[in-house]
């Protein structure tokens, strides 16, 4: 018998092997002799009851050969010699587009202007342990992009824009586990993203793609309003009618590079706060309904929104058991985001935690034209960083305490590791943005309750959500309607929000690039 079944289990059973052997095995009243095999295909944690529960769907082979169906095939070409098209950026969206091309014949050149995953290491190091932030290699930019280093989380809302299972599935072709093909929110780590990344790069490089480290495209070579190619820094050219350009948020001087060849840009509404960092426990405690979660159940995550004043509250890339990371780009800057190992066993739990920004909140930087909300942005950032002493440590205060308007006269332990300082955050934060957070908090605090403690310390600032430009594109062609052969991709052109919508949109434009070549 071959059939496929949905089981609603305990903890123990939904992610115990063994255990949930023994339950098929009940349930179905097989005898000790039978043959059982299970191939779990989807699996997700519900926690809105007091007693919580996995549901899952499984193949259950019984007294049958066991058969794993394949994984969607991915043929690579050999595109040594094929024609070629310049990829900007080796984050999510560069690297999918770039083994997309590899699929389709084309040869890739990927140039990135950080270091590669394992030499990025020691920059890392330098932020959180001296302070000092490499303006071309830190978490954002590197081999990977942000990507590598923001928690792996592979969820998201964007089915229509892409397969998501296709790329899934590219990820556990270079390394990752079987699990992310299986949970409702797929997870990697980020102890583990690091070798998957490098594994991808090996494909586009044994396949005959390119790709160059420390490498910055400084300007675009444009002939009759075409691409014709790009300058580096090195003095050197790169000769291509077709660029797709991956740079990711944080790239500021791509964006006053187009700006400054008058290639359209338009401002994109974005978001800023604080990241909010609770005991993991306590948010287990909340999620579970219960004193201890058990060695079965995975780390409690949570997700938030609240409207204020006609604009949205929400909660931002969540991460269980994990640690506060320094995420600037340049010295003088102080922004937070956050990540999880796989195993997420560290004891904090931390939340971006943001308001929609909008046009109207900016217009005193209206002489910035489609860049205002990047001056916003840069300027919030070096107030937080001057009003902790010009360095890595970051404005804090606890929540409620924040919502007092009363600076926290200690503070507990943070995962922080640059070091926090006791501030009163609304000194930093616009007024739209903290007096919005101030009436959120409370309201958070009734739908979880015990979520509004002291026991939550809030950091400052969390503001490269997204970005705030977009580089508009036309729909059918993904091209630029300036510049032929011009492709925006992925975060930093405004079109994705994460590792998988990034991945997705870089499989669409190389297929519209693919189409514009033939």
């Amino acid at each position: 018998m071959i059939q496929e079944m949905k089981f609603r289990l305990s903890p123990r059973e939904g992610f115990s092997q063994e255990y949930l052997e023994q339950f098929v095995r009940r349930h179905l009243q097989l005898s000790p002799e039978a043959s059982l095999t299970i191939q779990l295909k989807r699996r997700s944690v519900d926690g809105r009851s007091r007693e919580v529960k996995v549901d899952v769907i499984a193949d259950v082979y019984v007294d049958e050969e066991f058969n794993p169906k394949p994984l969607r095939g991915i043929e690579y070409r050999d595109v040594h010699n094929a024609p070629e098209a310049i990829i900007v950026g080796a984050g999510p969206a560069g690297l999918f587009a770039a083994l997309r091309l590899i699929e389709k014949g084309i040869k890739p050149i990927i140039i990135e202007r950080g270091k590669d995953v394992r030499s990025r290491r020691r920059d890392l190091a330098s932020i959180n342990k001296e302070h000092i932030v490499n303006p071309e290699s830190n978490y954002c930019f590197g081999e990977g992009g942000a990507g590598t280093y923001s928690d792996g989380k592979l969820y998201t809302r964007s089915h229509k824009r892409g397969s998501i299972d296709g790329v899934l599935d590219t990820f556990f072709a270079h390394g990752a586990v079987e699990q992310i093909l299986i949970d409702t929110h797929p997870h990697i780590g980020t102890n583990k993203l690091p070798g998957i990344i490098v594994s991808m790069r090996e494909t586009i490089r044994h396949f005959g793609g390119e790709v160059h480290f420390e490498t910055k495209m400084i300007d675009l070579i444009i002939q009759n309003s075409s691409i014709a190619g790009v300058k580096l820094s090195s003095g050197a050219e790169i000769k291509s009618k077709a660029l797709i350009l991956a740079t990711g948020h944080s790239a500021r001087d791509i964006y006053k590079l187009l700006h400054s060849k008058n290639i359209y840009l338009e401002f994109k509404p974005f978001a800023l706060g604080v990241r909010a960092e609770h005991p993991q426990e306590l948010i287990d405690k909340i999620q579970y309904h219960c004193d201890y979660r058990g060695e079965y159940l995975p780390p409690a995550s949570y997700s938030l929104v609240e409207q204020v004043e006609n604009r949205g509250v929400y909660s931002f890339c969540m991460c269980p058991g994990g640690i506060i990371a320094p995420c600037a780009t340049a010295p003088g800057e102080v922004v937070t985001n956050g990540w999880s190992p796989s195993k997420r066993n560290n004891p904090f739990a931390n939340s971006g935690i943001v308001v929609e920004i909008q046009q109207q909140d900016i217009l005193a930087y209206k002489k910035y034209g489609p860049l205002a909300g990047l001056e916003f942005q840069k300027q919030i950032e070096q107030l937080a960083c001057s009003a902790a002493g010009g360095k890595q440590t970051v404005p804090a205060q606890r929540m409620v305490d924040f919502c007092n308007n009363q600076v926290s006269s200690q503070l507990g332990k943070s995962s922080y590791q640059p070091g926090i300082s006791s501030l009163n955050l609304h000194d930093i934060l616009p007024s739209e943005v903290s007096q919005r957070l101030k009436s959120a908090f409370p309201q958070f605090g009734k739908k979880m309750k015990g979520y509004f403690t002291n026991d939550a310390i809030l950091h400052a600032v969390e503001s490269r959500t997204s970005t705030p430009v977009r580089i508009p594109r036309n729909n059918l062609t993904m091209q630029h309607e300036q510049i032929k052969g011009l492709f925006p991709c992925g975060e930093g052109a405004g079109y994705a929000g994460g590792i998988v919508s990034a991945a997705m949109d870089g499989q669409r434009v190389a297929d519209a690039l693919v189409e514009f070549l033939n």
